[in-house]
């Protein structure tokens, strides 16, 4: 379980990166929404002490369990049908004990941790059409069950998460020509077909969203209203912001116009109090939070490691990408939280076990 490390290949970069954006996390939210920052304090410090205690776990060890990692995700998953806790439309929180938690988020750690290893035990035989009908199956019945609460942003995320593992596994290109050939077309017709009025395939409230982000100013005052507000505060904190908790009475944070401000909309509020500065700041160490984990991942000893460390390089990225793009309206409104910096236990400690195991897949890097 345990092995002889050295220091010197300790990634204290990575941490000092993971630190950082949870600092602008709890700064943040504790402007947007002050009741909620001690509670952002206890996950970070909870989440850097189970990073810390994982980055010392052999991976290869942990990676042993991924039957155990794939039916206990599906058990959550499963439970959240029969007896998840709903809010805002959607059933995707499970309570457990007075603990409330949303499995959908760690199912995204579980899956690339249960994938690696997968992949790596039939690497040899990835690309035959038995192990990649394998591996779809494998992938579908946990996705089919997000999409399902409804979660389409997390279903989305699972998908984007897939590629970059199948990619990294080492999946040949003729594959990866051949599925864009036809996964193209296919996601073009679907959308098509999803957008007509009498369509079941989305639900009413996510082709709304569409239609709003298509169309703002005919949804300027309900739909699109989150987003057209988020928009004019980032634009307004111009080049230096208005300042950490101002009492500005042309804030749009401090008018109520940001709903959802201390977790979707977080970066509006990154923008307005910290202006263009701030913001790029922000992004600056999300890029290099994914560039690190991608580092690693290249000079991970196996393929296990290189799949966990590029997909949770690739997490961050998509996630922050999708995130920043919903606050400054250039994607239709999504729910997917800001790496690191949002509000949310469950987003929040499932980085850390994902950095963690990062962090062990480095200590174990190859020396050449």
């Amino acid at each position: 379980m345990f092995k002889n490390y050295r220091l010197r290949d300790y990634d204290f970069k990575l941490i000092i990166l993971v630190l950082a954006l949870s600092a602008v996390g709890i700064m943040t939210i504790g402007s947007a929404e002050p009741a909620q920052q001690s509670r952002q304090m206890a996950g970070v410090a909870a989440g850097v002490v189970i990073m810390i205690a994982l980055s010392f776990f052999n991976y290869s060890v942990i990676l042993k369990l991924y039957w155990l990692m794939y039916i206990g995700n599906l058990v959550l998953l499963g439970l959240v049908i029969i007896m998840g806790e709903e809010g805002n439309g959607a059933q995707r929180w499970l309570k457990i004990g007075g603990l409330q938690f949303q499995p959908s988020e760690l199912a995204k750690i579980l899956l690339i941790l249960f994938f690696a290893q997968f992949i790596m035990k039939y690497k040899e035989k990835l690309n035959t059409f038995r192990v990649i009908a394998s591996i779809a199956v494998l992938m579908g019945v946990p996705w089919i069950m997000v999409l399902k609460q409804p979660a389409l942003s997390t279903s989305i995320v699972l998908i984007f998460i897939f590629c970059v593992i199948l990619y990294v596994g080492g999946i040949s290109y003729k594959l990866v020509f051949g599925a864009l050939a036809v996964a193209i077309p296919a996601v073009v017709i679907l959308v098509s077909l999803a957008m007509q009025p009498d369509s079941t395939i989305l639900e009413t409230y996510q082709k709304n969203r569409i239609l709003a982000f298509v169309n703002p100013e005919e949804y300027s005052t309900d739909l699109a209203y989150q987003q057209l507000n988020s928009v004019m505060a980032i634009g307004s904190g111009e080049l230096d912001g208005k300042g950490y908790k101002n009492n500005e009475i042309t804030s749009v944070k401090n008018g109520n116009f940001l709903s959802e401000a201390e977790t979707d909309f977080i970066f509006a509020v990154i923008g307005e109090e910290f202006g263009f500065k701030g913001s790029i700041a922000v992004i600056i160490l999300l890029l290099l939070t994914a560039m690190e984990c991608i580092s690693v991942a290249v000079r991970a000893k196996d393929v296990a490691g290189t799949i966990i460390a590029a997909a949770m390089g690739g997490l961050i990225a998509f996630q922050s990408f999708v995130n920043i793009g919903v606050a400054t309206f250039i994607l239709p409104n999504t729910g997917l939280p800001l790496p690191f910096v949002s509000y949310g236990l469950t987003s929040l400690l499932s980085l850390y076990i994902g950095m963690g195991i990062v962090l062990n897949i480095r200590l174990q890097a190859r020396k050449s």
